[in-house]
């Protein structure tokens, strides 16, 4: 018997043509399995299927080359999220003042804006496996913004394999990839830790918060605990 392996280049270019389109793609990434897409109607989707409160924003699926082109932050911050991405290979989500005049933004209704954003701030997921990273490559090179959160029924947790995530949920998707479990789980559900750049302020403990915020003490000698 043998085991296919997945093939994150195949399934993320499946992925964006499916977001393209105007579809929704439910994928896993390494903090859980998650629901995507662009358009305002696939969002909409999105957020009825997860009955999710329009006070909370989505996210957007992204990688380095995003964050120094698209957020306004100073060195320090971006070397903060590169030691904990990159030296010490960690999941990170930041929110952090982003362009929103840059063309990137440009095919978003003003709608789909408002659901993915606060204000002049997004919440940008790095490092988080290698379906993610590619998606997120594709993303920037075709300059449309993937946009979504984790696959789950609002305000019941993350879910770590696909059959755990539920049927109207899946059902809401026209793409559905599966690897299995994810590489990381968190005993109350929680996904990838959240903290605001340049503040260092936390806005979720999840998962390998503790880590990360050990990280960014002993190296730059701030401690977003103490935020």
């Amino acid at each position: 018997m043998t085991t296919s392996v997945p093939d994150a280049k195949a399934d993320a270019a499946r992925l964006i043509d499916v977001v393209a389109k105007g579809g929704v793609a439910v994928f896993p990434v390494d903090v859980g399995y998650a629901i995507v897409g662009n358009a305002e109607e696939a969002i909409g989707r999105i957020f009825a299927a997860k009955k999710r409160s329009f006070e909370k924003a989505c996210g957007m699926f992204s990688n380095r080359d995003m964050l120094v082109n698209l957020a306004r932050l100073d060195e320090r911050s971006i070397a903060i999220v590169d030691a904990v991405t990159g030296a010490h290979d960690l999941p990170f989500s930041v929110v952090v003042p982003y362009r929103v005049e840059h063309p990137f933004f440009a095919g978003l209704t003003p709608t789909t804006r408002e659901r993915s954003s606060r204000g002049d701030t997004i919440d940008m997921l790095l490092n988080a496996g290698a379906l993610h990273d590619e998606v997120a490559r594709l993303a920037w090179e075709r300059g449309m913004p993937v946009l979504g959160s984790s696959a789950n029924t609002s305000l019941t947790g993350s879910k770590y394999r696909l059959l755990d995530v539920e049927e109207p949920v899946r059902a809401a998707a026209d793409l559905v990839i599966d690897y299995g479990p994810t590489k990381y789980s968190h005993p109350q559900g929680m996904g990838s830790s959240i903290i605001a750049l340049p503040s260092l302020k936390p806005i979720r403990r999840g998962i390998a918060f503790e880590r990360i915020c050990d990280i960014i003490r002993d190296e730059f000698g701030s401690d977003p605990r103490e935020a």
